[in-house]
């Protein structure tokens, strides 16, 4: 609270390069809802990817760890007037600043009703926020999960909220290994993103244990901290930024390996839609995906944008 509230005021104060999104093409329609958001909240954004899943019109959304509210403005152009988006952050100074622009954004996107709303919390205990069961269609977080000492409890409050066939869409900062107590203790390194980092293998067993499908990879990319007395702290340790989706599958709706079609018409990706590192979709093409990813498809909120049919199951065994 005292890091991101007080001592951080802007990007440039970061110490390393953990929290600082890759450089990456956005899309078209990324690019244009950024240019309406207030320039006080862009100023005091640590994010670190890029949180924005596809197939967004009229969902609700809630934002762990949501800072100064640039996502949560950002997604709230992407949902429309009938969407809602909801942030939460541990900061009071950040929460504050977010609220403080509700009218500025809600005026520039010609909405009649704000369709945003900021708590102060804890994203370990949504409830205490009043945020009840099944109520949201997907849950993201920017490099903040990092940040909770008990990972487990933050997965297992998204997973409650989220609605059967949500998704928890998240980018965040994993280790090589199992952090020592050293670098796990060490405040800037903490503040910054690392020293709190998960091991990315344990997230694969977290997941697993609250509920989740098995986590697809979207994208990851090393980090570089940039700073030397903290690489000598952190030794041979290695981070890497990386961006997962998680979904909950309804208990019963396992599927069988598939063949399936994208229809196109997902705004922003009608001709492609690239749904992780393994699976890309073109409009009108034939592709064979296995269980895991049948039901998810089936039962989430893409289903409608796609012709699943039977597949064989001898073909994919194995596929993963």
């Amino acid at each position: 609270q005292d890091y991101y509230g007080k001592e951080l005021q802007k990007t440039e104060d970061l110490k390393t390069n953990a929290c600082i999104t890759s450089a990456r093409p956005l899309p078209k329609l990324v690019r244009d809802a950024l240019k309406h958001i207030h320039d006080e909240v862009v100023a005091r954004y640590y994010g670190c990817g890029l949180v924005i899943p596809e197939c967004l019109s009229s969902c609700r959304i809630l934002d762990l760890g949501s800072g100064s509210g640039r996502d949560c403005y950002l997604l709230s152009q992407l949902v429309g007037e009938q969407g809602h988006v909801t942030g939460i952050d541990m900061t009071e100074s950040q929460v504050e600043l977010a609220k403080r622009h509700i009218a500025y954004h809600m005026d520039k996107f010609g909405y009649r009703k704000p369709n945003v709303e900021f708590f102060h919390g804890y994203m370990e205990k949504l409830g205490d926020a009043k945020l009840s069961d099944e109520s949201y269609d997907i849950v993201i977080s920017n490099g903040v999960i990092n940040l909770a000492p008990d990972k487990k409890a933050v997965l297992r409050e998204a997973f409650r909220v989220l609605k059967p066939g949500g998704e928890m869409y998240f980018s965040d900062v994993y280790a090589s290994q199992r952090l020592n107590e050293i670098i796990q203790n060490h405040r800037v390194l903490w503040g910054e993103c690392l020293g709190g980092a998960l091991y990315w293998k344990d997230l694969y067993s977290i997941a697993e244990e609250v509920g989740f499908s098995p986590p697809c990879l979207v994208t990851a990319s090393p980090i570089t901290i940039g700073d030397k007395q903290l690489e000598a702290i952190v030794g041979d340790y290695r981070f890497v930024s990386a961006t997962f989706r998680l979904f909950k599958v309804p208990a019963g709706s396992r599927a069988r390996p598939a063949q399936v079609i994208y229809n196109g018409g997902i705004v922003g990706h009608e001709r492609e839609l690239v749904f992780d590192a393994n699976f890309t979709f073109k409009e009108g093409e034939v592709v064979d995906v296995d269980a895991e990813m049948a039901a998810i498809l089936q039962s989430s909120r893409f289903a409608e944008k796609f012709l699943i049919r039977a597949g064989c199951a001898a073909a994919l065994q194995g596929c993963c």
